[in-house]
């Protein structure tokens, strides 16, 4: 059999098809796993009781919003197919319940509610007795409900509105209160016809597989301490959604269990007992918490939350939602795997994963108003955090990218080495360019040395020094300059205008017309011998507009503060560059760079408008259609940043730029018809989605502290975010804590101890990234400010001066963790979570301290 061109493609399409529909099954399984059926105990009777709030979806009784009529004839009609009891809380409230209970042959146990409002509470005990009165159906009265626990009133106030009703009434009356109420208070039980007690196991924080014991031990101590009084346990219950009180987890499995497993066990003890509660009151949240709008057996659509036979699905929705989610997954997926199909296995497998895992986050997050009953809080926050989810994703994906690639590459598709030098004559002529500001001399000569010491015949060296005011700094390059030789010049401008582009155009113009490349140089690099000879042959590739080697750095073994920024400069040569190179669509940065003259000159020359005219250059190189080939050898290196203060306008620097850019330059990414590739759009769209992430991490700490502040002094107005928004936000944070390392680990030949030296480096930038960012965006142009490196000409800044917001955005957040850990958020799992969260946003800004002070204190910044 002969293969036809079509067989690798057909044979790749329907590999692509296997990988993909494999993780899309694989999600669904584990959808299913997550959501596997429990058995629990069959119940096949009447509920004893239940106790019944009547109100509807977006009813409110704070508000003065009440169900009507015919709402409460439709929940007594349903109910009356589970129970033959109702227990209401109000007499006030909704006085027609009774009636209609009395037309399915329901019996009333009816409440007047007793708080701090002594009018209130009289027209509660008028309209109880009055009902009570006329309906046959009400056969026992409660008088309070929990009224001791809140301190609403004394006990003897309550004993005194007890007696009343007592005193008025033929049936039983009693008050509803927890059991370490009536066990503290005897007394009360002296005027009540039968205990009425409150058994919540949840409150308590105990397991639900204990829960039935540890109701039954209360009920049967209830009953040796008031022997004479029969005891009605008038709440039972178990939240199925809300916050985790310790071994207590609210769930619709652990709801069903409990309460099918109770009813079973009261049948057969003959208890007496009203279930909490019929069906769900979403505003209750407000007033008591989360888990309070989800005790009922019915959720506030009047839907049954679990059967009472058969196994029990914690999400019945669950087949749905993972099929959305496989669905949602699958054509990326596809995508995916077929253009990759060179990754290895393992590589393909686990980017496919992570684009599934995002697609079940999506649908997992927009499903949030189907799951839960949201406040308008609720909701500000689910159109915040949603669109911050889908963000958070696809940054995520963006990093992962890069980690698959990097770690299951064959082998990088575009792989540029150093080549054996050319014969002299076959050398191209190249002008190395050499702009400085204000630069200590010792340093710029110890580059003219570097330089005058190449290995090559065809060259010449262009020193541009513009405004350095001091002729005490410029004067004795010029000077060393001319004891090089004709083949170095020096030229003193000033004043000149647009920083380094400008002086570099102005070299461009000075150039040999012999020319044929123009390097450029910083002025604190060492460069090797071999840097021209061993590079310049791959000009022979018409297609090459630009050799770029890799920043690189040397004096920094013995300097902590040095080394650590070594190491972090880096990572971005040893993996981005490289991840960005198979795309051609490299970074060019303006130092140990070679570019065509004749392209340089006739696209627009070094951009004076932006402060990151390399990387201006190299984007525009490619729009025009050329290539730029990355090598990654150390041909130079040159110093770190000489503190802390240097480092971060350097990098602020970077983001102010490449702001610039973006906005000058961002048809180019985006327009159909733009020349550039999609690798190259993709590239230079999402290489700075990291730097955006530091933009966001400012923005979500600011109001993280505002709303953790208005938690703190004001809690009944700002409540915690749902878990379900969180979690999220944990799981991006691990996983590019996870990304970063590995990658480091594996690319970059460093210790642990330089990692996590690195890692806090990066960190510390956090918040200068971010300034930048903003400032770019909101700004036209930006200052060129000379990054010192070997010593300050100027005196050596203070520990903390390069600091100060991070200080204060630090000392913010340590208050605000102190705050929750004082305030009743840390009795809650979402209380934790934005506890972890907080901690998290306070990295960046310790960082930064942590680097500011290792400055400080290393022993040659001076």
């Amino acid at each position: 059999m002969i293969n036809t061109p079509f067989e690798p493609v057909k044979k790749s399409f329907w590999r692509a098809v296997l990988f993909a529909v494999t993780v899309a099954a694989l999600n669904f399984g584990l959808w299913a796993f997550l959501n596997r059926p429990t058995p629990v105990a069959d119940w096949s009777g009447r509920v004893e009781g239940m106790a019944f709030s009547a109100f509807q979806r977006y009813q409110d009784p704070t508000k003065n919003l009440f169900p009507s009529e015919s709402e409460l004839a439709s929940d007594i009609r349903m109910l009356s197919r589970h129970t033959k009891r109702l227990r209401t809380y109000s007499s006030v409230e909704s006085p027609q319940i009774p009636r209609l209970a009395a037309f399915y042959d329901m019996e009333v146990m009816s409440g007047a509610w007793i708080d701090k409002r002594m009018r209130n509470n009289e027209a509660e005990l008028e309209a109880l007795i009055a009902l009570s009165r006329k309906h046959a159906n009400i056969t026992r009265a409660m008088v309070g409900n929990e009224t001791i626990l809140r301190g609403d009133v004394s006990v003897e106030q309550l004993i005194s509105y007890i007696d009343r009703a007592r005193a008025q009434l033929k049936i039983p009356v009693s008050t509803a209160e927890p059991f370490f109420v009536w066990e503290r208070n005897p007394q009360l039980a002296e005027h009540v016809d039968f205990i009425s007690v409150h058994l919540l196991p949840y409150w308590e924080k105990i397991p639900r597989k204990d829960a039935i014991n540890f109701t039954l031990g209360q009920y049967y101590r209830l009953k040796e301490l008031f022997p004479g009084k029969p005891v009605v346990i008038a709440e039972i219950g178990w939240p199925s959604n809300g916050d985790r009180k310790e071994y207590a987890q609210p769930s619709i499995e652990n709801e069903a269990q409990f309460l099918r497993e109770w009813f079973n066990v009261a049948e057969r003890e003959k208890i007496d007992y009203y279930v909490m509660e019929a069906i769900d009151q979403p505003w209750k949240e407000a007033i008591g918490g989360r888990a309070e709008a989800y005790w009922g057996m019915f959720n506030a659509a009047r839907e049954p939350k679990f059967s009472m036979t058969g196994k029990v699905v914690e999400d019945p929705t669950w087949p749905i939602k993972a099929l959305a989610a496989s669905l949602l997954a699958l054509l990326p997926m596809f995508w995916f795997a077929r253009h990759f199909m060179r990754f290895f296995v393992t590589g393909i497998f686990f980017f496919l994963g992570l684009i599934q895992l995002s697609a079940s986050v999506v649908v997992w997050s927009v499903s949030v108003p189907l799951a839960f009953y949201l406040s308008p809080f609720d909701w500000t926050m689910f159109m915040l955090l949603v669109p911050a989810q889908l963000a958070i994703i696809l940054v995520l994906l963006i990093n992962g990218f890069e980690f698959t690639e990097v770690l299951w590459r064959p082998r990088w598709l575009r792989h540029f080495a150093l080549l054996e030098p050319s014969p002299p004559a076959e050398q191209p002529f190249v002008s190395i360019h050499l702009a400085c500001y204000n630069e200590p001399p010792e340093m710029v000569i110890l580059t003219l040395d570097s330089l005058a010491a190449l290995d090559y015949a065809n060259f010449e060296v262009l020193v541009i020094d513009n405004n350095t005011k001091n002729e005490a700094v410029w004067k004795p390059v010029e000077e060393y300059c001319a004891k090089l030789g004709p083949q170095f010049r020096f030229f003193h401008l000033s004043p000149w205008p647009g920083f380094k582009a400008g002086a570099l155009n102005y070299g461009l113009e000075q150039t040999d017309p012999r020319a044929e490349v123009v390097a450029v140089v910083d002025a604190d690099y060492v460069v090797r011998k071999d840097w021209l000879s061993a590079l310049t042959g791959h000009f022979k590739n018409p297609d090459i507009a630009v050799v770029q080697c890799p920043q690189a750095h040397r004096e920094f073994e013995d300097d902590r503060f040095r080394r650590m920024t070594a190491w972090e400069y880096d990572g971005f040569f040893r993996i981005g560059m490289h991840h960005r190179n198979e795309r051609n669509a490299i970074i060019q940065h303006g130092t140990m760079t070679m570019v065509r003259k004749d392209l340089l000159a006739n696209t627009g020359a070094w951009s004076e408008w932006t402060i990151c005219e390399d990387a201006e250059l190299g984007l525009r190189l490619m729009h025009a259609g050329h290539e730029l080939a990355y090598v990654d050898e150390l041909m130079g290196k040159g110093l770190t940043p000489a503190d802390f203060t240097a480092y971060k306008s350097q990098r602020y620097r970077w983001a102010f730029g490449a702001m610039q850019i973006m906005k000058a330059r961002f048809g180019w990414m985006t327009r159909k018809d733009s020349p550039l590739s999609r690798g190259q759009k993709f590239h230079f769209l999402t290489g700075w989605f990291s730097w955006f992430a530091d933009a966001l991490h400012l923005v979500f700490t600011m109001m993280a502290i505002a709303w953790t502040i208005g938690m703190v002094g004001w809690p009944e107005l700002f409540t915690l975010p749902m878990e379900l928004f969180l979690i999220p936000i944990i799981g991006f944070i691990i996983s590019k804590v996870f990304f970063g390392i590995v990658l480091y680990r594996k690319r970059v030949p460093c210790s642990w101890y330089d990692t996590i030296m690195a890692s806090i480096a990066s960190m510390g930038l956090s918040h200068a990234i971010a300034r930048g960012i903003f400032l770019g965006l909101w700004k036209k142009k930006g200052e060129f400010v000379r990054t010192a490196k070997g010593r300050r000409l100027g005196g050596k800044p203070s520990a903390f001066s390069s600091v100060r917001e991070e200080l204060l955005m630090f000392i913010a957040l340590v208050a605000c963790i102190i705050g929750m850990i004082h305030s009743s958020g840390i009795n809650y799992t979402e209380g934790k979570l934005w506890i972890a969260i907080l901690t998290a946003q306070a990295v960046p800004y310790l960082s930064a301290l942590v680097g500011a002070w290792i400055a400080h204190d290393s022993g040659d910044n001076g």
